[in-house]
């Protein structure tokens, strides 16, 4: 990380941000807004890998956004700078006071720093609100607390309520607490290719490995890419019928007829059609499939094309 260039004063925030939700939003609309009317630049610093991942890797969730999605996102909120940090050993045992000096301070021109309410980093989470605002008094700089968002229908918004209702196939909810669809950006590979011979040719897709999906089954979903955005199928799960037990994740575009090879795509999961079953026979999955793509096309015109993210106003 270099400093700001021209020494820039900056409104700052602090946070992992992994799912970049509602309540997320509304911390980086805050620093935006400020940072307007000041003058300032608006920065986000956040940390990759996951904390939990070097604090307590056995512990560490499922991501909702993998480091690509997360910059993704972020393009989207008008957020002038995104600051990546490395976090290690390092980084996990400095002293707050130590990182708001060396990183908030010397290297960002931090003058105002805003923080949700259960807000905490550095050795220990020592670096929480009453500490902070020490340390403002003490180094010229204001601190504010964003409160967390709570929707009138389905309560608190949080990483860890998202990644339940993910985790249970709640596709609506998690949604809703996003303020988007939830969202898969992975990189197609090759694959058997047998669903041509069936009919129903797919895109494979790497799928990071920490990344959280829901449930085994198939999916109505849009699909984004370089070259446009279409409606599709989305299988996840084994391949009982061909005598497959790995798992995959692989999406069949409707109307397309590409090579999407080692593209990068976005899936956006719309709703569940079915669990993953074994049929008698290649014809008996072809018949299914047929029904599956009918239900899901009736599902996406009913479904709108989301346009970037939302969230409360």
């Amino acid at each position: 990380m270099t400093e700001l260039a021209g020494g820039a004063e900056t409104v700052v925030t602090v946070g992992s941000f992994d799912g970049v939700h509602r309540g997320h939003l509304a911390v980086l609309r805050e620093i935006t807004r400020r940072a307007a009317v000041t003058g300032r630049q608006s920065v986000l610093v956040t940390f990759e890998p996951h904390p939990m991942e070097v604090v307590s890797p056995a512990a560490a969730p499922r991501r909702l956004t993998t480091d690509l999605e997360r910059r993704e996102i972020l393009a989207e909120t008008g957020l002038q700078r995104a600051v990546l940090l490395q976090f290690d050993e390092g980084l996990r045992t400095l002293p707050p006071e130590q990182f708001v000096r060396d990183i908030l301070l010397a290297r960002l021109g931090m003058r105002e720093l805003v923080i949700g309410e259960d807000h905490g980093f550095g050795r220990g989470r020592r670096g929480d609100v009453a500490l902070l605002h020490r340390l403002g008094t003490e180094l010229g700089f204001t601190v504010d607390v964003v409160p967390p968002v709570v929707d009138p229908v389905v309560g608190l918004v949080s990483s860890t309520r998202i990644r339940e209702a993910v985790g249970l196939g709640q596709l609506d909810l998690a949604a809703r607490l996003l303020g988007r669809p939830y969202r898969l950006s992975a990189v197609v590979v090759p694959g058997a290719g047998r669903g041509k011979t069936i009919g129903v040719p797919t895109a494979n897709l790497a799928v990071p490995s920490r990344k959280l999906l829901p449930p085994d089954g198939v999916y109505a979903v849009w699909v984004e890419w370089a070259g446009g955005r279409v409606g599709g199928m989305l299988n996840q799960g084994p391949r009982p019928t061909v005598g497959k037990a790995d798992q995959t994740v692989e999406v069949h575009l409707f109307g397309v007829d590409a090579d999407l090879y080692a593209a990068t795509v976005r899936v956006e999961w719309v709703q569940r059609l079915r669990d993953i079953r074994r049929f008698e026979s290649l014809q008996a999955l072809q018949r299914q499939l047929i029904n599956d793509r009918a239900r899901t096309e009736e599902i996406l015109r009913t479904s709108p094309r989301p346009e970037g993210i939302t969230g409360d106003d």
